[in-house]
């Protein structure tokens, strides 16, 4: 259902409620009041910044606030709101679906003929709402019934629609800095707002909280709040290090796997096998192990990976990732992780190669190109009656035959001749191939 929003999150007909306020989460309670409040995101909100042009007075349009929980997308919608004087209505992808829309587009619309009065549209975890959703957004969006401002923690390019996006300014919000929520949190233990300095924070305490927040503000306010919550009812309001370790859970992991976050932390995987960092390598496997991820996709990408980054220059390292593809499909989770830790390890250390995956590609395109030929008659198939009539399979020599075990002999279509695919590095045990590869060509074709 449709709700209206004060800057603090409480309903704007209950003032009271927010005024009193004792039972409201803190990082509620703390949200910023005015941009000049607001923590990081200095690209958004600095002087000529897209936000702050916004409220300052700007021709009004649409945005899509993207970034990672935590990090002012509802605050900065209701600040837009409040700094451009229009009503402001906010929408959960959640719970909302296209009926809610349509009731609220339609009450904007009213008021905008009436009263002449304009409306913001917030709309949280806009990637959650359906294509069909989205598309009952795009007439009010370009009539300008309303102002829509949509939050997501997904790449908005991925999870909403073209037209949608095309009449939105896409502004990415960044994780807070480590300085960033020690100023948050710091600020909450001082302003009456928050715990108006009845506890104390011990250095060690804080250091622990800004670790655990991992960018994101609300998650350092909570935590705070169950902190100062444990040392008021035992140790007089002094937080130390033992009460935050105590009362906070671990951080939990930012990852979606159904979202974008999925495939950037499996492409840092990836990428940092391929660039050798073992520690890296290992920091995105821990990340999607315990984010949930299927041990079976990431192994299928260790496997992968080893042909296609590593190859010939360490045979061993696809008998490594199929054995760990193989043990994982054999116990699972947890113990499953020692065989992908070990493959990652094995492949990140390994030398690389992409000559095998270079090889395939341009053979691929030539035949793609047109570059197929017919079989030389020699190489075709024999086994049946009136082959040799035809012409098959006559000629051929058996490489067998000879001493050295390769021979002079055509093996490609004519127009291919001589087309090298395969260019084997220097690295690792392809230094090899790289030396016996021209000789074998030289022989087979003659040269």
């Amino acid at each position: 259902m449709e709700q209206e929003f004060d800057l603090f999150g409480a309903p704007a007909s209950d003032a009271a409620v927010r005024k009193a306020h004792a039972n409201t989460p803190l990082a509620v309670r703390m949200r910023p009041a005015t941009l000049d409040e607001v923590l990081g995101q200095d690209h958004l909100l600095g002087p000529g910044a897209p936000l702050r042009r916004l409220v300052e007075g700007a021709a009004p349009a649409s945005i899509l606030l993207y970034g990672p929980p935590g990090t002012g997308k509802t605050t900065l919608a209701t600040l837009v709101s409040s700094a451009i004087g229009r009503r402001f209505v906010a929408l959960s992808a959640l719970s909302a679906g296209v009926k809610e829309v349509r009731t609220v587009i339609e009450e904007a619309r009213r008021r905008l003929t009436h009263s002449g009065e304009s409306t913001v549209l917030f709309i949280d975890e806009v990637h959650r709402f359906s294509r069909t959703q989205q598309d009952a957004l795009l007439s009010a969006v370009e009539d300008r019934i309303v102002l829509l401002v949509a939050a997501t923690t997904e790449n908005p390019f991925f999870s909403v629609v073209s037209p949608l996006l095309s009449r939105s300014l896409v502004l990415q919000l960044q994780p807070l800095t480590d300085t960033d929520v020690q100023a948050l949190i710091r600020r909450a233990v001082s302003d009456e707002r928050g715990l108006d300095n009845k506890v104390t924070l011990q250095e060690d305490a804080e250091a622990h909280l800004v670790r655990l927040a991992g960018g994101d503000a609300r998650r350092a306010l909570t935590a705070l709040e169950a902190a100062a919550d444990s040392a008021a009812a035992t140790r007089d309001g002094d937080i130390d290090l033992a009460t935050v370790e105590a009362t906070v859970d671990k951080a939990a992991v930012r990852y979606d796997r159904s979202g974008d976050q999925h495939y950037d932390v499996i492409s840092a995987f990836i990428k940092s096998i391929r660039g050798s960092d073992v520690d890296a390598a290992l920091h995105y496997l821990a990340r999607m192990i315990e984010a949930g991820e299927d041990p079976r996709f990431i192994a299928r990408r260790l496997v992968v990976h080893a042909s296609e980054d590593i190859g010939l220059a360490d045979p061993t390292a696809l008998q490594a990732a199929v054995a760990a593809a193989q043990a994982v499909q054999l116990i699972g989770l947890p113990e499953g992780r020692l065989a992908l830790a070990q493959a990652t390890i094995h492949l990140a250390t390994a030398p690389k190669s992409n000559a095998v995956i270079t090889a395939v590609d341009a053979a691929i395109a030539d035949v793609r190109a047109g570059g197929t030929g017919l079989v030389p008659a020699h190489l075709r198939d024999g086994h049946y009656a009136g082959a040799k009539k035809l012409g098959n399979a006559t000629g051929y020599r058996y490489p067998h035959d000879v001493p050295e075990g390769v021979l002079t002999q055509q093996y490609p279509p004519d127009d291919l001749r001589g087309r090298d695919y395969y260019e084997p590095t220097q690295r690792g045990a392809e230094r090899n191939l790289a030396d016996r590869v021209p000789k074998l060509r030289r022989v087979v074709r003659g040269e």
